[in-house]
């Protein structure tokens, strides 16, 4: 990676907040906080974890927000607005932010020409970075923006809406991402997302069926392994699919169960 022009040492640039959303993140979030110790203002934003997040964070000197899960939407927006600077720098649990990107933070801070900007991702799954399955340069929402500039969509369950309020731009450098330590993380992970994408298709009042559930897996396994390249990634590209796949499937399985309303066995039906 290139390493971007530092800023004018004698330019005064405005302060930084860094937010980091969390749950049960022990394993993750003291390397979060150290790659982002050097911003003016560090926050975790914990869902009341029932780990030590809450307490590493607070040993290395981030402060601490308890703010109870109901979507991701309604969580970003609870961290915006807890954030003290008008520039802020999001950042997962499972990111680290590189030193080049810190300069190009830095850079733009002394001399901004968007209110938002979007960031790659690199990341590293199964021993190897992921070049394929739509994973590289992998954007999410803007990461470093105006406080005012992003707006997210509070009944998003997950992968959140947001709305930008503003110009876009683009960084150079990357931050990297460890998704999963372990294919446990990664089956937990499918897990809860599914669950909040149920909730999102009963939300929507989406049909679902058998067919749609394996119809919209299927695609969701193509997509990824074929379509974006991803049996180029190897043993990892084939579990990435595959997750997708499961993920997809269950998310129909999911709203079909509480649609349906199955009940369970009882004596009345032996």
């Amino acid at each position: 990676m290139t390493n971007p022009i530092s800023p004018d040492p004698a330019i005064q640039c405005p302060k930084l907040s860094v937010y980091i959303i969390a749950y049960n993140e022990a394993d993750k979030i003291a390397d979060a906080i150290q790659s982002a110790q050097w911003a003016d203002e560090v926050l975790v934003l914990d869902s009341n974890s029932s780990d030590d997040t809450a307490k590493i964070a607070q040993d290395l000197g981030a402060t601490v927000k308890q703010i109870p899960f109901t979507t991701f939407g309604k969580l970003r927006n609870d961290a915006i607005a807890s954030c003290s600077h008008e520039w802020i720098f999001s950042l997962d649990a499972d990111e680290r932010c590189t030193p080049e990107a810190k300069a190009e933070i830095l850079s733009i801070l002394a001399n901004p020409t968007a209110d938002a900007y979007y960031v790659p991702r690199r990341n590293w799954f199964m021993g190897r970075w992921i070049g394929y399955c739509g994973w590289y340069p992998d954007y999410r929402q803007p990461q470093l923006f105006r406080k005012q500039a992003l707006i997210f969509d509070d009944a998003a369950e997950v992968h959140e809406g947001y709305k930008v309020n503003g110009t876009v731009g683009y960084f150079k450098s990357s931050i990297i991402q460890i998704p999963f330590q372990n294919l446990e993380q990664l089956l937990h992970k499918m897990q809860r997302y599914s669950t909040l994408g149920a909730r999102k298709l009963e939300r929507n009042a989406k049909p679902v069926s058998m067919g749609r559930a394996l119809g919209h897996g299927l695609w969701a396994f193509f997509r990824i392994y074929v379509l974006k390249l991803g049996f180029l990634d190897g043993w990892a590209g084939f579990v990435l699919a595959l997750g997708n796949f499961e993920g997809t499937f269950y998310r129909y399985a999911k709203a079909a169960t509480a649609k349906l309303s199955w009940q369970p066995l009882d004596n009345e039906t032996h």
